[in-house]
């Protein structure tokens, strides 16, 4: 009997958020993992989990989401993306997929991920953007919102910009690493992009938030580094932070990994230091 070998694949994911539950499979509600899951087992005439770099929040747009699934079908890898994109709705692309190491997670081995958060300062926002931007024409005050944004690099306990679910699970470690915080303003628009190790559930659009309130004068550079403290949320009278920015706005940008995963020898590595059950945007 011949019995075909498994194939890891590695797959590139572009998708508008827009009109999915999320990323990750919810009983009964459109979601990215469900949609291409559903498409891979019946390529595969099997069950096949997919497994993806962060677990982006309903609303939330991919520019390159990172997937990982295992095949025994020996559809050649770039027949499968024609496959997949031929049968993918719209708002979702496969870019590009490749065959990788057997032990490749696209989770537990990134070593950065990139975030682009969308504000449209326009009067009128363009109907044809408004799924993609946050619509906020109100006065800002930008100069003190462009300080602040640089002020969250570096390894910090980002509890005050956690979900209130992460909030309640104090086991978890909720010290992350920015590598880069930088709010650029554009003609009729505001880009807020930051680079990190990885993310709290709505960690980016909290702090987001936390730059508008900046803009509005209740936020200033005194308070965030009280809020960036170890403990800081144990204390009386802390306050977390900003209000959470709507979803349409967010995108994630980008996942690395280390040059040996990307051209593998033929022996395994040690996964990263991420908590597997650690949830994102």
């Amino acid at each position: 009997m011949n019995i075909r070998p498994p194939r890891r694949f590695r797959a590139n994911i572009s998708y508008d958020g827009t009109d999915f539950h999320g990323w990750q499979v919810q009983p009964g509600l459109p979601t990215i993992q469900e949609t291409l899951e559903t498409l891979l087992s019946e390529i595969e005439g099997a069950p096949v989990s997919v497994a993806g770099s962060g677990r982006t929040d309903a609303g939330v747009h991919a520019l390159a989401q990172c997937a990982a699934f295992t095949l025994t079908n020996p559809i050649p890898a770039d027949n499968l993306r024609r496959a997949l994109n031929s049968r993918l709705p719209g708002a979702i692309r496969v870019l590009s997929i490749a065959e990788t190491v057997p032990y490749f997670h696209p989770r537990h081995h990134a070593q950065a991920k990139t975030y682009e958060y969308r504000i449209c300062r326009d009067e009128v926002c363009p109907p044809f953007e408004r799924r993609y931007v946050h619509h906020h024409p109100y006065p800002l005050f930008l100069p003190a919102m462009i300080r602040l944004a640089p002020l969250l690099a570096g390894t910090h306990d980002f509890s005050a910009f956690a979900s209130a679910d992460e909030k309640d699970a104090p086991e978890r470690s909720k010290v992350r690493t920015i590598f880069s915080s930088e709010l650029r303003e554009e003609p009729g628009r505001l880009i807020y992009r930051v680079r990190g190790n990885g993310f709290l559930k709505h960690m980016v659009r909290n702090l987001v938030g936390t730059l508008l309130e900046a803009g509005k004068g209740n936020a200033d550079e005194a308070w965030l580094s009280r809020a960036l403290e170890p403990g800081y949320l144990n204390r009386t009278g802390a306050r977390k932070g900003g209000p959470r920015a709507p979803a349409c706005g967010l995108f994630l940008v980008s996942v690395e990994y280390p040059e040996i995963l990307m051209n593998p020898p033929p022996r395994p590595v040690h996964a990263g230091p991420s908590d597997p059950d650690e949830t994102e945007e």
